[in-house]
């Protein structure tokens, strides 16, 4: 028999997993002790946060082209799966744009005030950095998904338009067939070397943040942590609830009662697998092993859970409507407008294709999402990375049992609804 992959896993392999989160929280608690201690002082070690955030910004561009057209270029083997291919996405939006839409209207319900600190720190972003108050929130959409000349695409505020043109190269690419393979390894070689280099930038984020956060801390006072308390109190009961309720749901949905036992019975390993590893790719094994035993079709669990970890993100849609949340109470946006609340939506789904399959792609997310919102950068990125550091366990989670049970749809829909009965008599 199969020894669970959870059960194995030794404490210093669980600590290793988790060591770029515990080395990035713990900077940032050093720094907010600095901070706390020595406040104002601590200005001057603010240049080593932006230095950071400069990096990271660099990397952004070409990081996010070679991604996307890579990612598009190299769809030559999912064009013979036509229909599969076509319930596989309906069902990954589908889940996707529930689970934000189950976050929103509870940010809805419990809304963040825009108390004193916010303002203060909102107020700071604009005197440390004023070029952003001259942001606009009426360009038109000929403005924001293109430029009038090709140097713009190079401007992170232009993000919207730099994903287009990078789906446009990929799919160039596979219209060039054979003599576009060569420009297909040439984007794969440029994906894997920004990656890489993603990767070095992230090696000194528990320093750069450390340093941001003693400056916020020392600028704003200890009450700047206050302000994570609500969102990530939120966040974590409704992923709970969500976790239990609506993967029930769907498991009923594609099975009945039987799909529901079946999917709770076999959950176990790649849940353990998902909250000890935080990550969505680790967990395949154990997702396709769990697969396997609930009767899922190896021609479905096959596409299903390795496609599914890079693009299907319920949890991270989650996390980044608590991300916008409380960035739209920082500066007084309203978050509850309908139209703002249908963009929210819309960007939660692009920020979700856009971090899959890259390494702390959430934080490249999270600069997409800040864009497109016209929020200060400088100010807004590290409030967003804190939150998503915070929340990464339980987004994972998700993201990851996401993938096997959205597998059980998809069979119900290409088989019918008495899909696992019928394999079970087979059996």
């Amino acid at each position: 028999m199969t020894t669970p992959i959870i059960v194995t896993e030794k404490p210093a392999s669980l600590l290793k997993n988790y060591a770029s989160i515990l080395l990035l929280l713990g900077g940032i608690c050093i720094g907010s002790l600095v901070g706390f201690i020595y406040g104002n002082q601590v200005e001057h070690i603010k240049f080593i946060g932006d230095m950071f955030l400069n990096l990271l910004f660099t990397a952004i561009i070409p990081l996010v082209f070679f991604t996307i057209a890579s990612s598009i270029a190299n769809l030559q083997k999912t064009d013979s799966l036509g229909k599969l291919f076509g319930i596989v996405s309906g069902v990954f939006l589908a889940t996707v744009l529930i689970s934000a839409a189950v976050m929103a209207a509870v940010m809805l319900v419990f809304p963040i005030a825009h108390d004193a600190t916010l303002s203060t720190m909102a107020q700071q972003a604009l005197l440390d950095n004023p070029a952003n108050s001259n942001h606009s929130s009426g360009t038109s959409i000929t403005q924001v998904l293109t430029v009038n000349d090709f140097f713009e695409l190079m401007a992170r505020k232009n993000m919207l338009a730099l994903i287009l043109i990078s789906l446009l190269v990929g799919f160039a690419t596979l219209r060039a067939g054979e003599k576009g393979k060569a420009f297909a390894s040439f984007l794969d070689s440029a994906n894997e070397v920004m990656k890489q280099l993603l990767e070095l930038i992230m090696k000194i984020a528990p320093l750069g943040l450390g340093a941001y956060f003693a400056y916020q801390v020392g600028v704003f006072g200890p009450q700047l942590l206050g302000v994570y308390v609500q969102p990530l109190a939120l966040y974590y009961v409704t992923c709970a609830a969500y976790f239990v309720i609506f993967f029930s749901l769907y498991a009923y949905l594609a099975a009945g009662k039987l799909g529901l036992k079946i999917f709770w019975k076999n959950n176990l390993t790649p849940a353990l697998t998902a909250v000890g590893t935080c990550s969505s790719i680790a967990t395949i094994p154990a997702n396709l092993l769990a697969a396997e035993k609930m009767h899922i079709p190896d021609y479905v669990r096959n596409i299903v859970i390795p496609l599914g970890a890079p693009i299907h993100k319920d949890g991270s849609s989650m996390s980044s409507i608590i991300k916008l949340a409380l960035l739209f109470a920082m500066f007084g946006k309203d978050f509850s407008a309908p139209t703002m609340l249908v963009a929210i939506l819309g960007i939660t789904v692009l920020v979700s294709i856009v971090e899959g399959g890259i390494p702390n792609g959430g934080y490249i997310g999270e600069v997409f999402a800040i864009t497109a919102f016209g929020f200060p950068m400088e100010q807004a990125l590290p409030v967003a990375m804190v939150i998503g550091t915070l929340v990464d366990p339980i987004a994972t989670l998700l993201n990851a049992n996401g993938d096997l049970v959205s597998s059980m749809l998809v069979t119900r829909i290409a088989e019918g609804k008495h899909w696992l009965s019928s394999r079970l008599g087979q059996t």
